[in-house]
Parts: structure tokens; C-alpha cells; sequence
């Protein structure tokens, strides 16, 4: 196995496996281990994968990243659930198609980016880290928030929650059928502490942007009822889609912020008069929104020392850090 001197959740220094406050985010403070004691599905033969997967729980395939149900068993080790077993992890192993490039760094990759999010750019995310098969391929985990222990919150995404499908929305329904400020139309109508959400909203959306995460399509947001009211879930799937993909976009919808949509040519990029604009429309005042606009525009060493110690290649360490301090620099003009 690889030499491991950071955490796989947080990236702090000096740990060989699970910090402490990964330990108490991801396991209520359990001791478990980052090795996870499977084959990768990879190295699985076709009978042998179907059989798992019949019997683990796959959860979706979202495009071309396959995703597990996990469990942490009574040796603590982490392990794929089985027969009416509720998971309380989903696992995302390397994907498999050969048009995703760098794809044995896509786990460290979304990893990173929701650390950063919620380590330097005051995001709530879902607890998330790194395990480790036994083969040293890396594997992402991350801990269902719609799970406690009385069973299942109620959680809608916003293509359901606008009423979204491919029969209706055709099969781009997820990308383009709306635009962040229908979006946060969404927030207003169903959530009643929808001010605060907004602002939470606000900040994803430039996050988003200066992270090159476009995959935040309208199932990458939700809104979760944990009492007697909706509010806007935790971040998930944050990740740099451009170490990944050859082609990418500024922003996932092709609508953009607006609801007519945003006209953006080789003579009109997006600039941060278009960020004060959506802030305006979805009803922050101009204090807040130029206020959110200087934090993620300013220079914060923070975000490239974790992006320093994290799992990625050298190469792509640096093209982390190139590709996120070009977009913050696109919020100043």
C-alpha cells in the first residue's frame, strides 16, 4: 500500500489514516479503516461484477461514474452493503470509460474540491473523504445526510422539484431546462428560511465557477426536509470537471444565471457584472453580494496548500491551481 502522511479526508498533515475530526464527521469518531478490504470493481470479471452488483445496492450511474452503497461493518472496516442493509456511504470507485481522461484521479479530484469548499470557501458539504482498495486504487466515499437513525429524510432534488423528467424535459432535461436563477425560484417557493438559503446558494454558484465544477446540473442541487421544513442540502458532487473532461463549459446550465439565457461568445465572457446581476435577481442586497464577490475573487494560500497535499499528480496539482486562480481573477473584471 502507499505511504500515506496526510489525512484521506481532510488533508491534514502528520496522519496516516483518519484525522480525528474525519473520524468524528464521517464514523461518529469510530476508529476505521481507510483500506477498504474488496476488489475494485475493475479488477472484477463480468460475471463476478454483475453478481456484486446485484448484491451490493448500485445506487445510480450518473453519466459515467458508478456509485456503491457502504456500510462500516462490526470490525470497522468499511464494506459494500448487502441484502436489506441500509447503506450509510456512497462509495464512487474509479470510472471506466476511456473518454474520461486522468480518470484514476477523479476520487482525489472531488475529494479535494469539497474540502475546498468547506475547508477555505465556507460551504457545507456532505462529510466526504478517500479509502483505499486493496489493490491501492482510490476510491471516494462520502456519508448519506439523508440517513438517520429512525430511517430516511425526505429529499427532492430541484429537477423534481421544478417537474423535470426526460419524457417531459427531453434527455438534456438536467442541464437544459433552467438557469440558476430558476433555481433559486425553487429555494423561494419551498424553503421558509429561504434569505439564509439564498446566500448559501449564491456562494455554491461562485464556487462552482472558480473550481470549474460544470456538472451542477439541476440534480446536483436539493433541498432536504430534516423536521418540519425544506432546506437547501449540504454540496455533493463538487468536482474540477477539467482535469476530466476535454470539453467544458463555464456553467452546467445552458441557460447560465439568467432565465433568458446568457448570450457568451469569444467577445462575451461571463465577468463579475453578470455575478452582481444574478445577486441582485434572486434578492441579495448589494452589500452581501459585493461582499461574497471579494472573498472568492481574493487569493486564499489555504486553498493551494490543500490542494499541495492532496492525492492528485504533481501535474495535476498545478493545473488545480492554475485553472482556480484563473477563474477567481474572471470575478474582478
Amino acid at each position: 500500500m502507499r505511504p500515506i502522511t496526510v489525512c484521506p479526508s481532510t488533508l491534514a498533515l502528520g496522519f496516516s489514516t483518519y484525522c480525528p475530526l474525519a473520524k468524528r464527521l464521517l464514523f461518529d469518531g469510530k476508529a476505521v479503516s481507510h483500506i477498504f478490504p474488496e476488489m475494485s470493481p475493475k479488477d472484477l470479471d463480468a460475471d463476478r461484477l454483475q453478481d456484486t452488483v446485484q448484491h451490493i445496492g448500485r445506487i445510480s450511474l450518473s453519466g459515467v461514474q458508478p456509485k456503491f452503497s457502504a456500510i462500516v461493518g462490526e470490525d470497522l472496516r468499511l464494506r459494500y452493503t448487502r441484502d436489506n442493509e441500509r447503506g450509510h456511504f456512497i462509495l464512487k470507485p474509479q470510472p471506466s470509460s476511456y473518454h474520461i481522461i486522468n480518470r484514476e484521479f477523479c476520487a482525489a479530484n472531488e475529494s479535494l474540491t469539497m474540502q475546498l469548499a468547506s475547508q477555505v470557501y465556507r460551504i457545507e458539504t456532505a462529510a466526504n473523504g478517500l479509502c483505499f482498495y486493496e489493490n491501492d486504487e482510490t476510491a471516494y466515499i462520502t456519508r448519506r445526510f439523508d440517513i438517520h437513525g429512525g430511517g430516511k429524510y425526505r429529499q427532492e432534488d430541484f429537477a423534481s422539484l421544478m417537474g423535470l423528467t426526460k419524457s417531459n424535459g427531453g434527455a438534456d432535461y438536467k442541464y437544459s431546462r433552467a438557469s440558476y436563477e430558476d433555481c433559486a425560484d425553487v429555494i423561494r417557493r419551498h424553503v421558509k428560511a429561504y434569505r439564509i438559503d439564498l446566500l448559501r446558494f449564491f456562494r455554491l454558484v461562485l464556487f462552482n465557477v472558480i473550481s470549474l465544477n460544470d456538472d451542477a446540473h439541476l440534480k446536483n442541487f436539493s433541498l432536504i426536509n430534516t423536521g418540519n421544513e425544506y432546506r437547501l442540502t449540504p454540496a455533493y458532487d463538487l468536482i474540477n470537471t477539467s482535469l476530466h473532461l476535454v470539453n467544458h463549459r463555464i456553467f452546467a446550465l445552458d441557460k447560465g444565471l439568467f432565465k433568458e439565457g446568457m448570450q457568451l461568445s469569444d467577445v462575451r465572457q461571463v465577468c463579475r457584472k453578470d455575478f452582481e446581476e444574478f445577486g441582485h435577481r434572486i434578492g441579495l442586497n448589494d452589500k452581501t453580494v459585493q461582499r461574497e464577490l471579494d472573498f472568492f475573487a481574493a487569493v486564499h494560500p489555504e486553498a493551494e496548500q490543500l490542494i499541495d497535499r492532496s492525492f492528485l499528480s504533481e501535474e495535476l496539482k498545478k493545473q488545480y491551481w492554475n485553472s482556480l486562480d484563473y477563474r477567481r481573477k474572471m470575478l474582478t473584471f
